[in-house]
């Protein structure tokens, strides 16, 4: 899931709540969009080897 920031970056959080927290998990803060969606996908390929 890709959030804009009020800065103005996008965060990348999973998918998933954290049970613990309650909250979804930062993944990272990328300056462009395109940059978030290239390391979800990386995110994912990972998950899955």
């Amino acid at each position: 899931m890709i959030r804009k920031l009020s800065t103005g970056k996008y965060r990348l959080y999973s998918r998933k709540k954290d049970p613990k927290t309650g909250k979804r998990r930062n993944l990272g803060t990328f300056a462009t969009r395109a940059a978030a969606q290239a390391h979800e996908r990386a995110v994912q390929f990972f998950k899955r080897r």
